[in-house]
């Protein structure tokens, strides 16, 4: 008599969390401004970008290190300019990169970097995704794909000043764009209808 076959089992995924309003939760990742974008090699460019979740508003600046001292001003700066849009940040969601959290440090495990104690004093929460798993900050994932394609292909840069400078433009080109998520809305129109309809 043969042995019985045992069905193999597919893990159970978590189903994907929708979020209910502007500011539950924004996804906040750090980008390599590509060497070939810059005017002096030895200089070094880091993009940081926020995406709301709801309602897809991005939020992007330039700094010319990846630290926690970076992280931890542009997190005041994108609580302050989304604040100035009438958002209350609730939660930032990062992955586990020493510029965010001490989580996989041997030495500094328990103690809080400047980015998580400038959020607790913003009072906003900070989620981190599981390790390895980039897919669950999907989002900003996506945009930086899309930077790199569409902005960093034709672009160059003198200085950190210079690159904000084109920031600032490729943000209100972005936030002005309808996207197919929000029914071809743009950012803005999206996150205006809302207001309208809530408030």
């Amino acid at each position: 008599m043969l042995p019985e076959k045992k069905e193999k089992t597919k893990p159970v995924s978590k189903p994907y969390e929708q979020m209910t309003h502007p500011g539950e939760r924004v996804q906040v990742d750090v980008k390599v401004v590509p060497r070939c974008c810059l005017a002096d090699p030895t200089m070094k460019l880091y993009q940081y970008t926020a995406i709301d979740e709801f309602t897809r508003l991005r939020f992007l600046y330039g700094y010319e290190e990846q630290s926690t001292y970076s992280s931890a001003d542009f997190a005041r700066r994108l609580v302050e300019w989304y604040k100035r849009r009438g958002i209350k940040v609730e939660c930032i969601q990062t992955d586990n990169g020493f510029e965010f959290t001490n989580r996989f440090s041997s030495s500094k495990k328990n103690r809080q970097t400047l980015f998580e104690a400038t959020l607790e004093k913003l009072g906003v929460r900070h989620k981190l995704i599981r390790p390895y798993t980039p897919r669950h900050n999907g989002k900003v994932e996506r945009s930086h794909r899309e930077d790199h394609n569409k902005f960093y292909n034709c672009h160059s840069f003198y200085s950190c000043e210079d690159l904000n400078v084109q920031l600032a433009a490729r943000l209100k080109r972005t936030n002005n764009r309808p996207m197919r998520p929000l029914n071809w809305l743009s950012p803005i129109e999206f996150f205006n209808n809302y207001r309208v309809q809530y408030h």
